[in-house]
């Protein structure tokens, strides 16, 4: 998780627009924990005047790591923020998931809306729920968990996560709609015995990265896209699963997608 010291990757930054990669753990909004917000964390280490001179674009749920842009004034937010409402923006997520699928891709296409009886939780909704479209792919099966790519076309709150959810594939580690159970080296490597006889997780946090974004061209930017490095733990965990999945390296579909995420190169298609 994020303390208040962590410093956030900045991939790009001119005077118009700044692409960062963002730490799981830090709010985009005022963090009711009292710790530094977004904005702020990045105003301090920018050192800037004030977060007023950022602006955000789009967002991302607090435990949800990666690429978001972050405009540096009005002009630059109103460009962008039309861009995503109009879907022209390709968003690439990295989920690890765990159940099983017979088929190797799809769309999900069911509406979501805002729980009632849960409140700051999503529920599908198909009769009053708001149009939700999810493409999915699995890139690597490593046996009790898998690697998905993820691309949603619309951005609803929780979407990846309630979609794959819906299809029998949670994330494999999700506190709201599966389990807080951390990936454990122990459940992939036969006779496993930790150091000190104390085994620390892979992973214990949302299982799910916002990798890659592809933006259109504008007078701000040329087309572009932006990849953000996934951190140590989710990339070990990755790497872990690779190597001692009963598949090796064949787990992946395409071994160049592993080779791609662990170098941090678009995943192309």
């Amino acid at each position: 998780m994020a303390k208040k010291t962590d410093k956030i990757e900045i991939i790009h930054q001119d005077e118009n627009i700044l692409v960062i990669n963002k730490p799981s753990g830090v709010s985009v909004t005022k963090d009711r924990c009292g710790k530094a917000s977004l904005l702020e964390v990045l105003s301090a280490e920018l050192k800037l005047n004030s977060d007023d001179e950022l602006r955000l674009i789009h967002r991302l749920d607090k435990a949800t790591s990666g690429i978001m842009l972050v405009a540096r004034n009005l002009k630059t937010q109103s460009i962008y923020s039309s861009l995503f409402e109009n879907r022209l923006i390709q968003k690439t997520y990295l989920a690890l998931v765990n159940g099983y699928s017979f088929k190797k891709s799809g769309c999900v296409k069911t509406p979501i809306s805002h729980s009632r009886k849960n409140p700051g939780t999503m529920i599908l909704d198909p009769r009053r729920g708001k149009q939700a479209y999810t493409n999915w792919k699995i890139l690597a099966d490593f046996g009790l968990v898998s690697l998905v790519e993820a691309k949603p076309l619309t951005g609803r709150t929780h979407q990846i996560r309630i979609h794959m959810k819906s299809i029998g594939m949670p994330l494999a580690i999700d506190p709201i709609y599966s389990d807080r159970k951390p990936i454990m080296l122990s459940d992939f490597k036969p006779k496993y015995r930790a150091k000190g006889g104390v085994e620390k997780p892979l992973i214990e946090r949302l299982t799910l990265h916002s990798y890659q974004i592809t933006i259109p061209e504008t007078e701000i930017l040329p087309e572009t896209t932006f990849v953000a490095k996934l951190d140590k733990k989710f990339a070990a965990t990755i790497k872990m699963l690779t190597k001692h999945n009963p598949n090796g390296i064949e787990a992946f579909e395409n071994a160049d997608d592993f080779k791609n995420i662990i170098d941090t190169k678009p995943l192309t298609r």
